[in-house]
């Protein structure tokens, strides 16, 4: 099945002898480079173009085209190319389009030599941008992989070349402009334009639901598509909505080695779009094509009349992963709309009872008597009728759910998995990241033994406050404060690992705060396995530390982002994903670090830096509305079960459960075990 990538996802290889099929609808100028290991090109004998289109292992078009194939063959190419960048030019000085911005947007295609497509990537955002650096194919622990980078420059070509590292860029430049103005006679034109069919519909996405955090935020739909805008972006549509496509990243390469972003998946560095503006979910190739593939069929049903019986992945999506996830929503969203029916039935019968007996009573001769009891009975008879009906429809739903729940659940991965699924039992360390994650299981007072997944998209859009103070349950309220704090923290940890295990090795980085050392003893599977960046900071030392480093890498990743010189960021720079964890807060911070945290919280999610904390809003009122907006743009969970997610669809408050590790489980153990173990050779 075809990989159809946005800006900044990857897909791994499994051949190696590749053509590269371009599409632009005007003639273009293609061609690569080929980068050594800090992603620079040595010299202009590492360039393949149209006045030297033959390089070892490579050969490009000789001439502009509206459609181009380039071969590639990664056996051939030199053992220190580890990058190959696949370029798309407008040609100069011939009084054509002056930016890709005005032309219809280039489709680019990795396909076997049997024709097959591997991977494709439209790219999309460009505007005064005439060159761009398409794909690139790159290595990565000795295997090759392709992304989609989709980096514009509006000064041309020789930009392009000199952002990567060639002295002689303009030189060259102007060389390929010329063997490209004398080979203009034998440009391909371009076809007739594509036609357009409909995006498939996909089934049980809705319009705009989304859940809301206490009220007001969204755990289903905080997380969403991302869209390609600007050189490197790719943050997330706060308001987008759980169904969508698994194609969703951004991010910007490393200066030393090929980041590993993921594949379903957001990049190592995730950053916002130019715009800020919302994100379409559909992809622009998709658009051109069939729809997404069926889902399978469904089982027949055990009996005629009988529902069918549920199956696995029955949703239309891309992969199983985006069909299980899709389905998911579609229970979400059928638990939701079967709830809200029979409330709504329930609330009519009542207001029918109501108005019923008024009348009843409204009458002076009936009030007495035998007529007035009989009109009362007759009023509850009808009340108790409606709702019997109303239970039994609910009740034939919520069974339908719960067969489905009982067949969806073991199918899970481990990304959407509980722990005791026994899915983690068989895991290992993924090499690209899923489209979600669960954060814990959603209920209704009316199907309380229905638990439907919490999922959120990846790489989070917004931080998570774990609430250690006391929540409006019968759990919470009879916790001491001691004990939830505890629950608090060990959420945050398992919240953590389940983080550190569905990133690739090395991509993920957690750092923890926990200034008087009270979550010591729920930290002690993230440090004895060694999967933290360094040991949990402690005093007011630690927490400037920490913060001031992580505020300085937020700094730098913006600065270099707005310039795009996101190549030229200091030799070794992390480029993975950065997690901060803070317990007990505010202890151990002054108004300096408060305005960090806050600064992290609002700037951090785009460039990289996502934020959990475990707090109690109580002890944080010393700095009054100073904090409203760090609590406002956190997405609050709690340790204990709790009906604060709020349904701004349906007016429902859905109970949240938090997805802990069961009792006695050394499951976290041995996936920390793992995730450390594949660490240390990349660090190494």
């Amino acid at each position: 099945m075809t990989a159809e990538l946005v800006r900044g996802q990857n897909h791994p290889l499994s051949q190696v002898r590749l053509e590269i099929r371009i599409s632009a609808g005007t003639p273009v100028v293609a061609g690569a480079t080929l980068s050594d290991e800090n992603g620079t090109i040595p010299g202009v004998e590492w360039v393949a173009h149209p006045g030297a289109p033959t390089l070892p292992g490579l050969e490009v078009s000789r001439q502009a085209a509206a459609e181009h194939r380039l071969a590639v063959d990664l056996d051939a190419v030199a053992a220190a190319v580890h990058r190959v960048s696949i370029l798309l030019a407008l040609p100069t000085g011939v009084g054509g389009p002056a930016g890709f911005g005005s032309l219809a947007a280039p489709f680019v295609a990795v396909t076997g030599l049997d024709g097959a497509e591997v991977a494709s990537y439209t790219i999309t955002g460009l505007d005064a941008e005439s060159a761009v650096v398409a794909l690139e194919l790159y290595r990565r622990q000795g295997a090759w992989k392709v992304r989609a980078v989709g980096q514009g420059y509006a000064d041309g070509l020789a930009a392009l070349l000199t952002d990567q590292g060639l002295p002689q860029a303009h030189q060259l430049a102007a060389g390929v402009n010329e063997a490209v103005a004398q080979g203009l006679a034998r440009s391909v034109p371009a076809p007739p334009p594509r036609t357009t069919d409909a995006d498939g519909d996909r089934s049980r996405q809705a319009a705009a639901s989304t859940l809301g955090q206490d009220q007001s935020g969204s755990p289903y739909g905080g997380q969403g598509t991302q869209a390609a805008t600007g050189p490197y972006a790719g943050a997330q549509d706060p308001a987008a909505h759980m169904p969508g496509s698994p194609d969703s990243g951004a991010g910007f390469p490393s200066t030393s080695a090929p980041t590993d972003p993921s594949a379903t998946t957001q990049p190592t560095v995730p950053t916002a779009p130019a715009t800020g503006g919302p994100v379409d979910y559909s992809h622009p190739r998709r658009r051109n094509t069939a729809p997404p593939p069926p889902p399978p069929p469904t089982a027949p049903p055990a009996q005629p009349g009988q529902p069918a019986r549920p199956v696995a992945g029955d949703a239309t999506g891309w992969s199983m992963e985006e069909r299980l996830y899709n389905q998911v929503w579609g229970m979400f969203e059928d638990l939701a709309r079967t709830t809200a029916a029979y409330r709504s039935a329930v609330d009519f019968a009542d207001t029918r009872m109501e108005r019923e007996l008024d009348e009843v009573l409204s009458d002076p001769r009936s009030r007495i008597g035998g007529q007035g009891d009989a009109a009362r009975e007759s009023a509850r008879a009808k009340h108790t009728q409606l709702v019997d009906q109303a239970r039994q429809a609910l009740d034939r739903d919520l069974d339908q759910l719960t067969a489905e729940a009982d067949v969806v659940e073991p199918a899970l991965p481990p990304a959407y998995a509980r722990w005791d699924n026994p899915a983690w039992h068989a895991y290992r360390v993924p090499m690209e990241m899923p489209m979600a994650l669960r954060l814990g299981d959603l209920h209704l007072p009316e199907s309380d033994r229905l638990r439907i997944p919490l999922l959120v998209r990846l790489p989070l859009e917004r931080g998570l406050w774990i609430d250690s103070g006391r929540t409006g349950s019968s759990d919470g309220s009879f916790a001491d404060s001691h004990e939830l704090r505890r629950l608090a923290m060990e959420s945050a940890v398992a919240h953590t690992a389940r983080l550190l295990a569905v990133h690739p090795a090395g991509e993920f980085t957690v750092h923890v705060i926990d200034p008087a050392g009270s979550g010591a003893q729920a930290l002690v599977p993230l440090v004895q396995t060694g999967v933290l960046a360094a040991p949990p900071a402690v005093g007011a030392a630690g927490v400037a530390d920490v913060l001031g480093r992580l505020t300085q890498r937020v700094d730098l990743v913006q600065m270099a982002v707005r310039g795009g010189a996101a190549d030229s960021l200091p030799p070794g720079f992390d480029t993975s994903q950065q997690l901060l964890v803070v317990n007990d807060f505010p202890h151990g911070f002054d108004d300096r670090a408060v305005n960090q945290l806050r600064y992290l919280a609002d700037e951090g999610p785009a460039v990289g830096v996502h934020l959990m904390m475990v707090a109690d809003r109580e002890d944080a009122d010393g700095y009054g509305p100073l904090l409203d907006p760090l609590w406002r743009g956190l997405m609050r969970l709690t340790p204990v079960p709790d009906d604060h997610l709020a349904d701004p669809w349906v007016g429902h408050a859905w109970t949240y459960e938090p997805g802990l590790v069961p009792p006695g489980s050394q499951v976290l153990q041995q996936v920390l075990t793992q995730v450390a173990a594949a660490r240390r050779p990349w660090r190494g």
